[in-house]
Parts: structure tokens; C-alpha cells; sequence
């Protein structure tokens, strides 16, 4: 499988698992088996992605686009959330922000160093990592935008 490939099968899985497989398998009326194919890295189901119309379903009920991320990241565009669909509390602002960026942080350092102290990183190290990199990534988009609400 290429590298694309399996990629976009990872953050295909990181979607299905922010919505939950029972919800996704009901707001997508398709089986856990059929989801899981979508995001399994075996090489019978390596050509398997899921349909656009399954993954703007799943991600108008995540907290993230994985998807779409992923493939912005691919091509080399940054995302930015519109204020009226994102899930924020009302109250959140940039000093809220940096202190979640710093737990963020801390949290991805401490799972780093718990994964390289054998010396090498395991797949599930690595999917630890990456979940960890992607709450990070959330916690940037957030303060980028609370940032543009400051300056406009």
C-alpha cells in the first residue's frame, strides 16, 4: 500500500473512532465490517477508501475533520475553521488556549519519551503519538483562531 494510501486509511480510522463505531454505523447506514474495511491496512482491502459522502457525514458529527485534514496536509493547504461550526465553549480565549497547548504539549513529551525508552518506537507507540500530535494540532487551530478574532 502506498504512503498516501495508508494515511488517509489511519485518519479515515481516527474519524470512525471520534464518532464511535455504533454512530458511525448508524448515521452512515453501513456495518462495522464495511467501516472497518475503509480503514484496514490488510492488502485485500488496500484499494478500499471511504465514499466523500460517508466521511462529510462522520465529520459533520466529529469534533475533526481527520479526512479532510489529511488530505489538506497531503497537498500542502493549512485548514481553518469557521467560528459558527466550531465546538468551542464561549468563554475560550487566547491565555485558555496557550494553556491547553502547553498540557497538549506536556501530554505528547511524556508519551514520546514512555515510547522511545526501549529505543524504538512500536506501531501502537506510534498511533499514540500521532493521536496525541493530532489533539495538539486541534488545540493550534483553536488558538489560530482566537488569535484572527483579536486582531479583527
Amino acid at each position: 500500500m502506498s504512503t498516501t494510501g495508508s494515511y488517509l486509511k489511519k485518519h479515515t480510522e481516527a474519524l470512525v473512532k471520534d464518532v464511535g463505531i455504533e454512530a458511525a454505523c448508524q448515521l452512515t447506514g453501513k456495518s462495522k465490517a464495511t467501516l472497518g474495511r475503509y480503514y484496514s491496512d490488510h492488502d485485500e482491502h488496500a484499494d478500499r477508501f471511504m465514499p466523500v459522502d460517508t466521511v462529510a457525514a462522520l465529520e459533520a458529527a466529529a469534533r475533526y475533520p481527520h479526512v479532510t485534514s489529511a488530505l489538506a496536509e497531503l497537498r500542502g493547504v493549512s485548514l481553518s475553521l469557521i467560528a459558527e461550526r466550531r465546538n468551542t465553549q464561549e468563554r475560550a480565549n487566547v491565555n485558555s488556549d496557550v494553556i491547553a497547548l502547553s498540557q497538549r504539549f506536556a501530554m505528547l513529551m511524556a508519551e514520546y519519551q514512555q515510547s522511545i525508552a526501549d529505543g524504538r518506537i512500536t506501531v501502537n507507540e506510534a498511533k499514540r503519538l500521532l493521536r496525541e500530535t493530532t489533539q495538539l494540532q486541534q488545540v493550534l487551530i483553536e488558538m489560530k483562531l482566537h488569535l484572527e478574532e483579536e486582531v479583527s
